[in-house]
């Protein structure tokens, strides 16, 4: 690497607006903010809600009643 042009790589501080979390981690910036964190995110605390949504084909074999080939075996 050529010395002088890259940033300063150093150990910051991350601060969570929704759930007040902080933790430390790697960055060229002096200061992160983000909006949700793994501590506040549905996915990570297991509360969130999975809607399976049907696609066009499925839709259109419940609707008219043809079973799909998955079905039959």
């Amino acid at each position: 690497m050529k010395p002088a042009i890259h940033p300063k790589y150093e150990t910051v501080t991350v601060h969570c607006t929704t759930c007040g979390n902080d933790f430390e981690t790697g960055s060229t910036k002096d200061e992160l903010r983000v909006d949700t964190c793994s501590q506040c995110h549905p996915f990570y605390t297991g509360k969130q809600k999975f809607a399976q949504a049907d696609g066009r084909i499925e839709r259109f074999n419940k609707k008219y009643g043809f079973k799909n080939q998955n079905d039959e075996e």
